[in-house]
């Protein structure tokens, strides 16, 4: 708004006239106009995830009914939360619950940190082709699938055929099988994870590290700083933004253990510690028909998953850190 004086021809009296301002020409038609190519390589996305994602959301509806195939999700009777009754006062969901839990502990206290290490340590090398070279090695087993990965753990702890099983037992003294044993399920478990995901979960603390800046290390080894010192006043409080945006989505994944990897090791011997939601899940629905009630115990897992995401969000907040919203 354009505030201008005028005098009156006659006199020194003045008076006041408003002139409107210009309309900007930056509205939602010539937003779009400018962009338009950028939103049209934007439409395939959209679609995928509205058909894959979105739209089968609708057959949540089924953990609220007696879902029955031949009648449809419309046709099947309606019985509330009967489902998520029966599955809390079953004693499968203490089973499973603790089944997950330790595995996701596990995930988040060893795994997740584990990947940040790397990253320092990485960060400090400064042979380029030797960074490069152990970065590949790191890499690659990511690419494999968990259906390779776990036909490499049978073959290294097979029974009477493995070498580690027998390098471990013959150190040890004992005469322990890996792969049918409960106690030694999580340690197999997180022994995959940690060689097929460690290295490539490095890849966003890499580009967090390159983005700290250099004169901060310049100014501590001025005044005397150690390497350590500086990765601990510097390195961390730079990065520590991206490590909680990583540990709340990280949260959101607390009883998705991974399907694939489960079911793949889950033998009738050790079952009882083997058991998480996703093969649960996978057992009662599609082996068993039990189509409802496999829905309903998906549902309560993705509605904790949610909560714990804004739960942790929340608390990032609280902190004065930052947050994914």
């Amino acid at each position: 708004m354009v505030l201008l004086d005028t005098r009156a021809a006659g006199g020194g009296a003045t008076e006041s006239l408003i002139v409107p301002p210009r309309r900007r020409r930056s509205g939602v038609r010539v937003h779009f106009s400018r962009f338009k190519w950028l939103y049209l390589l934007l439409i395939p996305g959209i679609i995928y995830f509205a058909v894959f994602r979105y739209a089968p959301m609708f057959g949540a509806i089924i953990a609220f009914k007696d879902y029955v195939p031949f009648l449809g999700i419309g046709g099947s009777a309606w019985v509330g939360f009967e489902h998520f009754t029966n599955f809390f006062a079953s004693p499968d969901f203490v089973r499973l619950l603790g089944n997950t839990l330790i595995l996701a502990f596990l995930n988040l206290a060893i795994a997740f940190p584990l990947t940040i290490v790397i990253a320092l340590l990485l960060n400090e090398l400064r042979l380029s082709i030797v960074k490069r070279t152990v970065q590949t090695l790191i890499y690659i087993p990511h690419f494999l699938s968990w259906t390779v990965v776990a036909s490499l753990t049978y073959l290294l702890f097979a029974l009477d055929t493995g070498p580690l099983f027998h390098l471990i037992n013959t150190v040890l003294g004992t005469d322990i099988n890996f792969l049918t044993d409960p106690d030694w399920f999580r340690p197999v478990i997180m022994l995959q994870t940690i060689w097929k995901g460690t290295g490539w979960g490095t890849i966003i603390f890499l580009a967090a590290l390159a983005s700290v800046d250099q004169e901060q290390y310049e100014a501590a080894i001025i005044d005397g700083a150690g390497r350590w010192s500086r990765v601990w006043h510097i390195t961390l409080p730079s990065i520590a933004p991206t490590i909680v945006v990583m540990l709340i989505l990280k949260m959101g994944d607390v009883l998705d253990t991974g399907f694939e990897q489960i079911y793949l090791m889950t033998n009738s011997l050790n079952r009882e510690a083997a058991d998480v939601f996703d093969t649960f899940v996978y057992f009662m629905g599609i082996t068993q028909g039990s189509y409802s009630y496999s829905t309903a115990v998906g549902l309560f897992k993705a509605i904790v998953g949610v909560i714990l995401i804004f739960g942790a969000n929340w608390l990032s907040r609280r902190f004065n850190q930052t947050g994914i919203f």
